[in-house]
């Protein structure tokens, strides 16, 4: 088996560089940056919706949201990432790579719309389906980092 990898880096190393590899390195590099940006912009918006959906009348202060709610709203994309990490990891070792990289990668881009579109007539149920899709947007994360499950 390690003979069988060392012949693959090999034939690797000796490679011209080609288009693939250019596309294959910006694949890469967009999913990166697409993870990290959905993760970490959160922190971002969390400040507007406080300003937004919880701000009060008269008050000087702009408004914030209530440190559960940020805490919810923070967190809940990082539970579905452990969570699609697990699953991902399972159905990539019976289905392959590559077919459950594109079922990840769809699952992020209908989530991610869905974040920036989240509805409700009440600041509670725009949060609600703010963190609906944001638990399944980091759910279709796990799935570009996923182990080996065996």
């Amino acid at each position: 088996m390690a003979k069988e990898h060392l012949q693959v880096l090999s034939a690797l190393d000796a490679a011209k560089t080609q288009w693939y590899h250019f596309t294959a390195i910006v694949v890469a590099g967009m999913g990166f940056f697409t993870d990290a940006y959905d993760l970490f912009c959160i922190s971002l918006v969390t400040k507007l919706l406080g300003r937004i959906y919880y701000h009060v009348d008269g008050s000087l202060t702009p408004g914030s949201l209530p440190p559960h709610i940020s805490a919810s709203v923070n967190g809940v994309a990082f539970c579905g990432t452990l969570s699609g990490q697990l699953f991902f990891g399972w159905l990539g070792d019976r289905l392959g790579r590559k077919k459950v990289y594109g079922m990840t990668l769809l699952l992020m881009v209908i989530c991610s719309i869905g974040s920036g579109l989240s509805f409700g007539h009440k600041s509670s149920s725009v949060i609600a389906t703010l963190c609906f899709f944001r638990f399944w947007l980091g759910f279709g994360i796990g799935g570009d980092y996923p182990p080996h499950i065996r």
